[in-house]
């Protein structure tokens, strides 16, 4: 390999969460072109304006080496491939490479000998080498580490986190050769100013990853699980924690829904791939189950509540407050907020969603249901299920007699 950082082309595939802030960093010192197949998506960023509100319109205009393009023709100048698709599972919760794959295969109709494709997408330990690789090599008709090569450095994006951002954030990488390693590192460190950590293979890089989300997911089970426990003893979580907390080393989290496109689908890539070893892991699996009935645990436990309150239930409208999968963010991939609404629709509940961070239009076409983004008052009771800023606001402003389900307990005591 005789590629040189300085003479670096890159190319981003996939411009959402992950792709596009990493695309305007790199875009502010190389010849950068940032892909995605998505017309839409590509329009919107060339007009200067990003809809998951990562980047603002100021930060876009400073890429001024940042091209936006949907044919794969003007990739065919990058020397550095990065992709940054989304990993998403099926309706069996079973691993979805489909992304993946047709960006492999993308790229390997467009690289020249001597590139070098950095995958971002958080995967199970192998998936790089055993399943993106053969694909590259087999439309491409190269060989693997003689006329291209390959990196992994998983994304951190924490998406809606304006304090955590994507140079600010110690980026973990590696490569298919200690010289590949080595460059990668090298390129990440131009943008990266909280530095990098060099893993010894993509193997340790790829699981690295996986697990950061499979630790977070088994650490919010338990908590959800204390949450059911707490309930029935009439103790309210947040001050359990709020107490547990003053020790130094209790690790704080509160009870939640757990969507989002990281820890609600990231531990059963793991979880697959142990299993296909010939171990099966409890632990993960019981976490992911724990956490993946809360929306049905949650929507049982307003119905009791509002009978222990002597609230009728029936003919009862129900105002059900944020969509999206995480707060003060317009992210609506894999909310479980839409679970915990089918739950009080099952329960015989009228339900209107309310959320003025969520596009209404996205909503519709991705869940098929009709949200509203203007916030009021006409409903019998509230269910506080993301705590927005604006939602909180309006929640305690807006004072009546109305019931109000805050499981979080994130409203101000009355």
């Amino acid at each position: 390999m005789s590629l040189i950082v300085e003479n670096a082309k890159v190319g981003i595939v996939g411009l959402g969460y992950v792709g596009l802030p990493l695309a305007v960093e790199f875009g502010k010192k190389f010849a950068t072109i940032g892909f995605d197949i998505d017309t839409k998506r590509v329009k919107e960023l060339i007009s200067g304006t990003d809809s998951t509100l990562e980047c603002t319109d100021e930060e876009l205009a400073e890429a001024s080496c940042l091209k936006y393009s949907s044919s794969l023709e003007e990739l065919k100048n990058c020397n550095v491939y990065i992709v940054t698709v989304p990993t998403p599972i099926d309706e069996h919760k079973q691993p979805d490479l489909t992304p993946l794959i047709k960006a492999s295969e993308a790229l390997g109709a467009v690289i020249s000998k001597g590139d070098i494709i950095i995958y971002e997408s958080t995967v199970y330990p192998g998936a790089t080498e055993e399943d993106c690789i053969p694909v590259v090599e087999r439309v491409s008709g190269f060989k693997f580490n003689k006329d291209f090569y390959a990196g992994y450095s998983p994304e951190r994006i924490n998406p809606g986190d304006k304090e955590h951002r994507v140079t600010n954030i110690l980026k973990v990488t590696s490569g298919s050769t200690p010289e590949v390693a080595e460059f990668v590192d090298q390129l990440y460190k131009t943008i990266i100013t909280a530095g990098t950590h060099k893993a010894p293979s993509i193997k340790v890089a790829e699981a690295s990853k996986v697990i950061e989300n499979v630790q977070r997911d088994v650490n919010i089970a338990l908590v959800n699980e204390l949450h059911q426990v707490f309930s029935r003893l009439s103790i309210n979580t947040k001050d359990v924690i709020a107490a547990a907390s003053t020790k130094w080393n209790f690790m704080s989290l509160q009870p939640g829904l757990v969507g989002g496109h990281c820890i609600g689908v990231d531990p059963y890539y793991l979880l697959d791939k142990s299993q296909k070893s010939g171990y099966i892991p409890d632990l993960i699996r019981q976490a992911r189950e724990i956490n993946d009935v809360m929306p049905a645990y949650l929507a049982q436990d307003f119905l009791n509540e509002l009978v222990r309150l002597k609230i009728n239930p029936i003919d009862c409208h129900v105002g059900l407050f944020g969509f999206t999968f995480k707060e003060n963010c317009p992210d609506i991939r894999n909310t479980k907020v839409f679970n915990l609404y089918l739950e009080l629709i099952g329960l015989g509940f009228q339900v209107t969603i309310y959320d003025p961070w969520a596009n209404v239009d996205e909503v519709k076409s991705e869940y098929g249901i009709e949200i509203k983004s203007e916030l009021d008052n006409k409903f019998d009771v509230a269910f506080l299920a993301v705590g927005h800023t604006n939602i909180i606001e309006h929640l305690e402003s807006k004072k009546t007699n109305k019931f109000i389900y805050d499981f979080k307990s994130l409203l101000k005591a009355v």
